[in-house]
């Protein structure tokens, strides 16, 4: 052996053939046991999805005119007034989703998108709907105030009366 080769492997810088395949072996099983325990973690922890409550606060009756038509933006509701009682549409649009708005002037709930028109009581009136917007579950609150459930669909004509 010559003189540098002795002093190179003293300092520990001689890396041969199989030394080298050895090291890049344990580094990609480290790699790899790295990426498994980060797909452990995610597969294992919860996945929950937050979203807000279906149930909807109102607010008292006595703050909807007769007659009214109040769209909350919120929620994606409206809830309407009439001389036989309260009840809550969808303020979604059956045809693509989008939220629709009342038209006071002509009495109706038209869709921005495409076109749809409903009356006030959610039947189509024109467009590319292709259902009438649903009947929300509405009640009044121990304490008076008016509920909507939007998860709970119910049949048409179907009046809180207060």
């Amino acid at each position: 052996m010559t003189e540098k080769s002795e002093v190179d492997m003293k300092a520990g810088n001689d890396l041969n053939r199989r030394d080298f395949f050895l090291k890049m072996g344990l580094g990609s099983l480290g790699i790899a046991a790295a990426g498994t325990t980060v797909f452990a973690y995610q597969f294992l922890s919860p996945n929950v999805l937050y979203e807000p409550s279906p149930i909807i606060n109102a607010g008292k009756p006595d703050s909807y005119p007769l007659d009214s038509v109040t769209l909350d933006v919120n929620s994606g509701i409206f809830l309407v007034h009439s001389k036989e009682g309260f009840f809550a549409l969808s303020a979604v649009c059956t045809h693509l989703g989008c939220l629709t708005s009342w038209k006071p002037e002509l009495g109706i709930i038209a869709c921005p998108c495409h076109g749809s028109k409903f009356n006030r009581e959610g039947q189509k009136i024109e467009g590319p709907a292709p259902k009438p917007l649903p009947w929300y579950r509405t009640w009044l609150s121990d304490d008076g105030d008016l509920m909507v459930d939007r998860s709970t669909t119910v049949r048409e004509m179907e009046f809180l009366r207060v």
